[in-house]
């Protein structure tokens, strides 16, 4: 990864040069202020803004006291390749949904999931048929959703 300009803001509001951040972690930071620590980290949050950005996700407003903010939060993975190593480090930037209130913020939740006996019966059907399988893993999906209401989130 290229270095740039970039600079770090802890929560203790010090400042530091990407150069003086560490490149490659152990373990899966909890917060933001453990992987702000890491090079790599920062990629992937680059990464994941830069998706978001290009998939007109939202659109940057001022603030006004009357909206309902909900807060953000980065969650971190390490997925690992079938030998071990590393794949590239994953962020994603989630919306703190769980301090919504039902009829408030809210009327109705819609959240498609995959039952595993749609699985069992694709993998019976592919076996069956004498079928190769692949993993794909889809580096940033977006759902086709339209929201009838605003949401807005820092």
């Amino acid at each position: 990864m290229p270095k740039t300009a970039l600079f770090t803001v802890s929560t203790a509001s010090s400042v530091a040069p990407i150069s003086q951040v560490m490149s490659s972690p152990t373990s899966k930071p909890i917060a933001f202020s453990d992987a702000d620590m890491y090079e790599v980290w920062h990629g992937a949050m680059h990464d994941e803004i830069q998706a978001l950005c290009s998939n007109n996700t939202w659109s940057l407003v001022p603030f006004h006291p009357s909206m309902n903010v909900i807060g953000s939060r980065w969650v971190y993975r390490i997925k690992h390749h079938m030998n071990g190593s590393v794949e590239p480090y994953k962020a994603r930037l989630v919306a703190r949904g769980f301090i919504q209130q039902e009829g408030i913020d809210y009327s109705e939740i819609f959240n498609p999931v995959v039952k595993q006996a749609t699985i069992r019966l694709v993998f019976s059907i592919t076996v069956s048929r004498n079928w190769k399988i692949h993993q794909l893993d889809i580096h940033n999906a977006f759902q086709n959703g339209v929201l009838a209401i605003e949401v807005y989130m820092k």
